[in-house]
């Protein structure tokens, strides 16, 4: 748990010495524009001075420049805030169970869950589980359904009544309105067992769904 805000606290660090160098390098640049213009106007020849308007224009494009490089510098800045943030919430989503997007359970004491996110009602949810070889084992008829989150529990039982042993089994759903198949989103429960950070932001590794976004997470237990 250390590790993952250490690596979070770095990571934000690191994002705010670039923006702070990237300050620094257009400071730098307003320097030397500010010297070269001051040097064309001290040998301008007199007969034929510089335009006041290409002045104003060239002063124009700096400040235009200045702002935007401003604004992406606190981009940046808010940027790495908010990922910094988020990786603390997440550090603290280890060790509990997660339900996220995947069509697996896991099957212990005689007890599996699993769950479906339905798009619209529908009259009637069939769940087909299956073992490591893809074979059926139980078929679990859940009737009409309304819309969101629906939970299911496996008793581990299969279709002839005989007890399937613990381990991994594979889910799915198959839900259907008046004749007509819903589209429908299989979630898995898993434990959260780390986080890390790459250049796409937060992700959690739930148990046998592997590396999943932050936002995927759909509930903690």
């Amino acid at each position: 748990m250390v590790t993952g805000v250490q690596n979070s606290t770095s990571t934000a660090a690191a994002q705010a010495a670039a923006a702070s160098s990237a300050a620094a390098e257009m400071g730098a640049t307003q320097d030397r524009f500010l010297k070269l213009l001051v040097t064309q106007m001290q040998n301008q020849d007199p007969l034929n001075p510089m335009d006041n308007a290409q002045v104003t224009s060239q002063m124009a494009q700096l400040s235009t420049v200045t702002g935007i490089d401003k604004l992406n510098s606190t981009v940046q800045a808010l940027s790495a805030s908010m990922l910094a943030s988020q990786s603390l919430s997440a550090v603290s989503m280890i060790g509990h169970v997660a339900l996220t997007n995947g069509s697996n359970m896991e099957l212990k004491d005689s007890q599996a869950y699993g769950a479906a996110d339905l798009t619209q009602p529908v009259d009637s949810l069939n769940v087909t589980i299956r073992d490591k070889y893809d074979n059926p084992v139980r078929t679990i008829k859940m009737g009409g359904q309304d819309s969101g989150l629906v939970e299911m529990k496996w008793d581990g039982l299969t279709d002839g009544g005989a007890t399937a042993v613990d381990g991994t089994y594979k889910f799915s759903v198959l839900a259907e309105q008046g004749g007509k198949k819903v589209d429908v989103t299989t979630l898995s429960y898993g434990l959260v067992n780390s986080v890390a950070q790459s250049a796409g932001g937060v992700t959690v590794n739930v148990g046998n769904a592997g590396e999943v976004s932050l936002n995927s997470i759909r509930k903690i237990l």
